[in-house]
């Protein structure tokens, strides 16, 4: 029997050949894994050639190209509002009145004084009317004729001041009444009816109207760009037209305006006003631009972005910016080549401008980038290629 294996040993021998046979079929498995694996995909853009045009954005606010205070030219107790807040009027609509109560009072006063001036004027003629005869007659004295000339001149004097008192007076009780001076949206008012308006504390200006046609963005740019602007704006010959004809209407309108939710307003603009110099303490210059605003949806106060072109770069090849990666200072990009094998490539960046970079060396029109993935791959690696495409924000109604 104990050439026989017992039972214990027929088991450990069993336990073994197991192992193997997984052992075995697990590198098999594996191998065949491993070689059926799917290439890794990623999102890839092709190399173009075109012209790019490069342009600068400041950031600003809009303005009414006129923004008038409504302001209370007497004081008084507000009596009456004769507008809706927030709705356009038109140059000569009455928006407020004050109580005109007192200022009637001060202008029959003022009348009546001129009544009495005139009076007094009729009667100093009259009695200079009757001593001039007598002078000559020797009837009366010289120092007599001298009085009644001399009364004559104070009344005339004293109409003229009688007559200024009125005029006042109505301008005064005219001033009661306040008139949109310009067509254009007036805003929430400052003061209600039952208020003591026209001298601090209380409110002197009570609203204020805006013309938003066409609307004005008023923005600054840095000391560099405006060299660049200035640069670009002499070579292109437009200094010379300012100077020969010097009329706003006739510049070019070369401006994109972009709002606060990326969309581009549908009318382009131009300049129509600047800084005569740099502010030494910001070391920016000020610029004005006007945008045709129809539709009346843009309003004064808005953030906003001005774009302007300055150059136009021909010919140049172009990639997504986010097909570029850097290590220490150095780019790469890697590209796809016909058998989907991924090559690394060094490249030269020019200047970037919205989604996509200029690339001056290392890339050739009609190659094939990753755009997206870029961490996940290899040189060597074969890979599978969908296209890139820049998810963007399509822009709005822009007026």
């Amino acid at each position: 029997m104990g050439n026989f294996p017992t039972g214990s040993h027929l088991f450990l021998r069993a336990a073994v050949v197991g192992l193997f046979f997984l052992a075995g079929c697990q590198e098999q498995g594996a191998g065949t894994s491993l070689n059926n694996a799917p290439a890794l995909t990623v999102l890839v853009s092709h190399a173009e050639r075109r012209n790019v045009p490069l342009s600068i954005e400041m950031v600003g606010s809009t303005l009414g190209t006129q923004d008038v205070p409504i302001r209370a030219r007497v004081e008084g107790f507000l009596e009456t509002m004769e507008f809706q807040e927030g709705t356009f009027v038109t140059a000569g609509d009455l928006l407020y009145t004050i109580d005109p109560q007192p200022f009637q009072a001060k202008l029959v006063e003022a009348q009546s004084r001129l009544a009495a001036s005139q009076t007094a004027l009729i009667k100093a003629r009259a009695d200079l009317a009757r001593i001039e005869p007598l002078a000559e007659m020797k009837a009366v004295s010289e120092q007599d004729l001298d009085s009644a000339v001399a009364l004559e001149a104070a009344a005339r004097a004293d109409v003229r001041a009688s007559e200024a008192a009125v005029d006042l007076a109505e301008i005064d009780l005219s001033y009661t009444r306040i008139l949109a001076p310009i067509d254009g949206l007036i805003g929430i008012t400052k003061a209600r009816p039952g208020e003591f308006v026209g001298r601090e504390p209380n409110p002197v200006v009570l609203n204020v109207l805006s013309d938003i046609d066409p609307i004005r963005v008023r923005f600054s740019i840095s000391e560099r760009e405006y060299l660049i602007m200035a640069r670009t704006y002499m070579a292109s010959g437009r200094a010379d037209q300012r100077h020969e004809d010097n009329k706003r209407s006739e510049r070019k309108n070369d401006l994109e305006l972009i709002l606060a939710d990326d969309s581009v307003h549908n009318h382009r603009g131009g300049v129509v006003a600047a800084s005569q110099s740099i502010d030494p303490e910001t070391g920016t210059y000020t610029i004005e631009a006007a945008f045709p605003n129809p539709k009346n949806y843009l309003l004064p106060g808005q953030f906003a972005r001005v774009r302007a072109l300055y150059q136009v770069l021909e010919d140049v090849i172009v990639i997504p910016r986010q097909a570029v990666s850097e290590l220490q200072g150095l780019f790469r990009v890697y590209v796809v080549d016909a058998d989907n094998t991924v090559q690394a490539r060094s490249v030269t960046l020019g200047p970037q401008t919205g989604n996509d970079i200029v690339i001056e060396s290392g890339l050739n029109e009609g190659e094939t980038v990753i755009a997206e993935g870029l961490q996940k791959v290899r040189p060597g690696m074969t890979v599978q290629s969908e296209p890139f495409r820049v998810s963007s924000t399509s822009p709005g109604d822009a007026g």
